[in-house]
């Protein structure tokens, strides 16, 4: 009888799977493409960010396009002397720039109110008329100019100094070249304050910062998430925003791109800060909307989003040009229609830096997580 011979069992050598490391930037990466996720299921921030403000450019570009100029239209008061002016009007050189009737007084005074007339003409004798105007009105003010000037032309009036008009409406002097860049700093100061303060508020109203303190997660990470969505967005704004205006208005872009964009970043940051600030410690929606507003709506009005700010006295330029929205939007203007570069803009450059290292300091000392 053969005895078995047992072969020892040759122990068995275990594999272990290496356990990943994650490394010092990877909860920003996994934030920032979880921000970037959620910034794409929500419609209303594509159509705000991305659609709305190339709507309103196609709007404004078109009402301010190149077309003849408008014709004023004036009320002259029926009176004796009333159809002889109609006349010398209609026999005058700017016959086809005035359109002239014939109305009572009460018609005429309350077209004046409405804005239907720009200037009112009162025949007092055959020789002799008295215009009623708003001088704070421009359309009022250049109606006055041009009546004026064709009765006295029609009176026999000789102008004693040739004059000769060149009417400019190349690229780059129009209404529109003033206006995208102006558009493209609006709309980062919007996205950067709502894109940063709603969703904080948002997120702290849903328990959902309660929840993120429980884990290993870094504030500064989070936060930088946050700001950093806003730098990517940012990119495409100024693409879109920028090449609509070159496809559709044939807007000429001096600078150079690389400019564009830093400058474009160094705005998003700013009032990615601000956004960050106004929401540090807002409970609710209405407390942020309110705060956010109360920041935006001085620079939306003094900032030359829609027009220059050269108009408000010089008193207020000094204070005009602190604000951020200001630096960036003549920063913006510089470089894309007068091909500024980097360094020529310290001055604007260090008070976008200064209100985004101020706005990210404070907000980062006063943030609450619930």
């Amino acid at each position: 009888m053969s005895v078995a011979q047992e072969t020892p069992s040759q122990p068995q050598i275990q594999r272990h799977t290496p356990v990943p490391r994650n490394g010092r930037w990877s909860g920003f990466r996994h934030l920032l493409g979880a921000r970037m996720l959620e910034l794409a299921r929500e419609k209303e921030v594509v159509f705000w960010v991305f659609v709305f403000p190339l709507l309103l450019a196609l709007g404004l570009g078109f009402a301010f396009r190149n077309k003849p100029a408008d014709r004023t239209t004036i009320a002259i008061l029926a009176s004796p002397n009333a159809a002889h002016i109609q006349e010398l009007i209609q026999s005058s050189a700017q016959k086809n720039a005035i359109h002239a009737e014939i109305v009572d007084d009460a018609q005429a005074a309350k077209g004046l109110r409405l804005g239907k007339y720009d200037l009112i003409v009162d025949p007092v004798s055959a020789d002799k008329v008295q215009y009623h105007y708003d001088p704070a009105r421009p359309e009022s003010v250049q109606s006055h100019v041009e009546v004026d000037g064709a009765l006295q032309a029609a009176a026999g009036r000789k102008d004693v100094l040739a004059t000769s008009v060149i009417v400019s409406s190349e690229p780059g002097s129009r209404y529109i070249d003033f206006l995208i860049p102006g558009l493209l700093g609006m709309n980062l100061m919007n996205s950067g304050m709502w894109g940063i303060g709603f969703a904080l508020v948002d997120m702290r109203q849903r328990k959902l910062l309660k929840r993120f303190v429980a884990t290993p997660m870094r504030r500064t990470d989070f936060l930088m998430a946050l700001a950093s969505s806003r730098l990517i967005l940012m990119v495409i704004e100024v693409g879109l925003l920028l090449g609509f205006g070159i496809l559709m208005f044939h807007m000429r872009v001096l600078g150079s791109f690389f400019t564009i964009v830093l400058i474009g970043a160094l705005g998003a940051i700013s009032f990615g800060g601000l956004g960050l600030l106004t929401a540090s410690r807002a409970q609710k929606i209405e407390s942020v909307s309110g705060l956010i507003n109360i920041v935006m709506m001085p620079m939306w009005i003094l900032s030359g989003v829609f027009f220059s700010y050269e108009r408000f006295p010089a008193t207020a330029q000094t204070f005009i040009k602190l604000l951020p929205l200001t630096a960036l939007n003549d920063a913006l203007r510089a470089t894309i229609l007068e091909g500024s570069s980097l360094v020529s803009q310290t001055g604007r450059i260090s008070v976008l830096v200064i209100w985004g290292a101020i706005s990210f300091f404070l907000a980062l000392r006063w943030f609450r997580w619930t």
